[in-house]
């Protein structure tokens, strides 16, 4: 092995243990491998920042800008309003939700289909009184397997179809993917419309046509007064909510916080840290006459005519400008003019103040604010909601544009009249010209993270190709495919992508697997492409925990989600089989 090959498998396993470490963001890991590449010299000084002009990046970027254009639209409510009357039973709301998101994924960002769906999810959830989770798992897995099946449908697809073009000369087209993906989705659609049943049964009950509606919420609230628990006990307030609920601190003394025992004696102006089942929390609240915090009506909410404010429940998604900030920091009542009443963050323990509480994606909040204004700050907050609602922020809705520009560059591409690159940079120019998205809209949907790390891995991959990183790891797998047939090689290397992806994003995971899976078929004598597809279905199909996709990241919290091992590993197979099949 020599220096350069030492030196590019150092700085590629030292960038995944970091990734698997998760205390540095990721596009910061990429930035340093790069660094550390240069320094070694295994990239040169003038190829360095190569990746950030590389047509991979334009095409995310503008790929994200029409996804979101489309999910805007309005154009998935009017397709899915012939269904309605059909969606009785769960299996009947899987097959219809799961079908639409599936296809809806070929051609807009999965985590902005799937964003679409959760609200109908709930609104469904609401209707049958049965838990959300079985319909969120479902839509996140299928959100997923939609992807795979058109060039723009996922990242990892765009980028083996560039490294194919480095390889063999020629990038995959438009619908290349189709014959795998199509069967891979469609197997996989199939499978969840039975396989919802292998969630886990002890669920929270049904939710209700009440606000509150999750569980495990941790709320603040103020003894006051007049409260007919003021010198009661500890004992005596989790006896009078039935056991339902549990007293987890009291704040006195302005900011102290205690752990009380049931003995402990309580006294007006108490802040009590109450925990549990969020029906229990609102009957308490009401027969003990307390306050909660958050609802306190002073700024922006208190000028609010009686009969106009209102709670909506809301999930903290990826991006939002909450992450990493408090209610404090944020000012929220004072700048947005809403009120935090509650969080539930997926099981976990809430142990400080929820107004200094460091919000996470995934994080469920309950708030209070001006109706009509309401829409408009959950957008700028980055928050989805959950509850039913229909919304209309004063601007005509583009319905038909956006749909039938995306049809346009994809009928293009097609027809190889343009490449992809154009034809989708060009799309995201159209919808700009014609105001169906504003620059700063534009700006908020692309995922400047992940641009990054596409910007600087692209020269650390490639250096793992030119220092013959990859042909040393290829010669090592196909000393252990030699004995297998060319289906057996091909499941390894999926096997492999597949195993790597819930540790690597998936679009390092591609940079890294598609050098060496097509190295591998070389050195075996068989066809790149059935290997390449492979390390692109590994990589985006990652149904094996609740934290590996961004998908799965943001229905675990509101569909109280904790492992998606039991459906994972079963759709994993599912994959396996129908990509071995048809490649």
């Amino acid at each position: 092995m020599s220096f350069s090959q030492a030196a590019a498998f150092s700085i590629v396993i030292g960038m995944v243990a970091l990734l698997v470490w998760d205390r540095i963001r990721y596009d910061v890991v990429a930035l340093g491998a790069l660094l550390a590449a240069v320094v070694c010299g295994i990239v040169p000084v003038d190829k360095a920042f190569s990746g950030f002009s590389d047509d991979i990046v334009i095409i995310v970027a503008s790929a994200l800008v029409v996804s979101a254009a489309v999910g805007r639209s309005g154009i998935v409510e009017m397709m899915l309003q012939p269904f309605v009357g059909h969606m009785k039973t769960t299996n009947s709301q899987v097959a219809i939700l799961v079908s639409i998101v599936t296809v809806l994924s070929g051609f807009m960002k999965n985590i902005g289909a799937l964003a679409i769906f959760m609200p109908i999810a709930f609104q469904i959830s609401r209707r049958t009184g049965k838990p959300a989770s079985r319909l969120l798992m479902p839509l996140s897995f299928g959100s997923l397997l939609g992807g795979v099946a058109t060039l723009v449908g996922t990242s990892p697809n765009i980028i083996v179809s560039r490294m194919r073009e480095d390889i063999v000369g020629e990038p995959f087209r438009m619908f290349d993917f189709a014959p795998v993906g199509v069967g891979l989705a469609a197997a996989g659609v199939t499978f969840l419309v039975f396989g919802w049943r292998l969630l886990p049964r002890k669920r929270g009950g049904g939710p209700s046509d009440q606000m509150f509606s999750i569980e495990d919420y941790t709320t603040e609230a103020r003894l006051t007064p007049g409260s007919t628990l003021v010198g009661k006990t500890v004992f005596d307030l989790e006896t009078m909510a039935e056991a339902d609920i549990t007293v987890a601190g009291i704040i006195r003394e302005g900011y102290r916080r205690y752990v009380p025992s049931g003995t402990w004696t309580l006294f007006a102006d108490d802040i009590l840290v109450l925990e549990g089942e969020t029906h229990a929390l609102e009957k308490l609240v009401k027969d003990a006459r307390l306050e909660l915090v958050g609802m306190k009506k002073d700024g922006k909410v208190a000028s609010a005519r009686r009969g106009e404010v209102g709670m909506v429940e809301a999930v903290v998604t990826q991006g939002s400008q909450m992450i990493g900030r408090s209610a404090e920091q944020l000012s929220l009542r004072e700048r947005f003019g809403v009120n935090l009443v509650a969080v539930s963050r997926r099981g976990r323990q809430i142990s400080q103040r929820l107004r200094r509480l460091r919000f996470q994606q995934g994080d469920l909040l309950v708030l209070q604010g001006i109706k009509d204004a309401m829409p408009e700050a959950l957008a700028t907050l980055g928050c989805l909601p959950l509850a039913e609602r229909n919304l209309q922020l004063g601007r005509k809705r583009h319905v038909y544009l956006p749909v039938s520009v995306l049809a346009v560059a994809m009928i293009l591409v097609s027809l190889q009249l343009v490449g992809v690159t154009i034809a989708f940079f060009g799309a995201a120019v159209v919808l700009l010209v014609t105001r169906v998205l504003s620059p700063q809209e534009a700006y908020e949907v692309v995922d400047w993270p992940i641009l990054i790390l596409l910007g600087a891995l692209i020269p650390v991959s490639d250096a793992l190709r030119t220092t013959g990183g990859t042909d040393l790891i290829a010669a090592w797998l196909s000393g252990a495919a030699a004995m297998l047939p060319p289906l057996g090689a091909l499941g390894l290397i999926l096997t492999v992508a597949m195993a790597v992806t819930p540790f690597l994003n998936n679009a390092a995971t591609v940079l890294v697997m598609a050098p060496i899976g097509a190295g591998l078929a070389q050195r075996l004598g068989l066809n790149p492409d059935p290997f390449l597809m492979a390390v692109a279905v590994g990589a985006a199909c990652d149904f094996l925990t609740p934290i590996g996709h961004q998908c799965n990241t943001l229905v675990m919290g509101p569909g109280d989600i904790v492992s998606g091992i039991t459906g994972g590993w079963a759709c994993r197979f599912r994959c396996w089989s129908s990509c071995s099949a048809r490649s």
